[in-house]
């Protein structure tokens, strides 16, 4: 059972401190989620998964580090979160990929010791003492624009976080339109008004062949 999420759409972010490695140094440092946000006026993905040296969490984690490009193409920064320690994320990156390790990751990994910070965004499983794979998109604002969570067993795809993130960032920068299912950048939004809907609606039926 997770705790209770005290995390809400298009509100703030809890504001904490956690600590993580730094991944270009093979070195401890300090990170904080202000010091992406406003301050750098950053998109921050906060991805909670399980355990290092599991399973699943490190094709995650490899996963999102292929792609950590991607994302600072689009002015965002990767965490990840468990409730490793510290020198266990440091040992983590330091083994290879096929021994069950990670290797050089592009992004910080949080340590989440004293389970605060998951249990802050709900992401605590309380019977296994571990987070679940919860993502979270906090624009520059600090404002939480996207949360979901998958159970422990399956992992997730960046491909669908750079989507959806993409989707975010477009409709912040374009008001008045709104990102349909599937919607990718370089499609058609949908006018956030009755005409503009209407003749977008119709001209989408127009090109589905019969």
């Amino acid at each position: 059972m997770l705790h209770s999420c005290a995390v809400r759409l298009q509100r703030a972010h809890p504001r904490l401190r956690p600590e993580a490695r730094a991944p270009t140094r093979r070195a401890l440092a300090q990170v904080r989620l202000a010091d992406y946000g406003r301050k750098r006026g950053q998109y921050v993905v906060l991805l909670f998964y399980p355990l290092d040296f599991t399973f699943v969490c490190p094709t995650e984690i490899t996963a999102f580090s292929d792609r950590a490009d991607d994302f600072r193409d689009l002015n965002t920064q990767l965490l990840g979160v468990s409730v490793d320690s510290k020198y266990t994320h440091l040992a983590w990156t330091q083994t290879e990929r096929q021994l069950g390790g990670v290797g050089e990751v592009n992004f910080p990994l949080v340590s989440d010791l004293t389970k605060a910070i998951a249990s802050s965004y709900g992401m605590l499983v309380a019977e296994e003492g571990v987070a679940t794979r919860g993502i979270f998109i906090i624009d520059p604002d600090g404002i939480v624009q996207h949360m979901a969570v998958n159970n422990l067993a399956f992992g997730r795809n960046p491909a669908e976080v750079l989507r959806i993130l993409q989707a975010i960032q477009y409709t912040q920068q374009h008001p008045d339109e709104l990102c349909p299912a599937g919607w990718e950048a370089g499609d058609r939004a949908i006018p956030a008004d009755v005409i503009g809907a209407r003749q977008y609606f119709a001209e989408r039926a127009a090109e589905i062949p019969e």
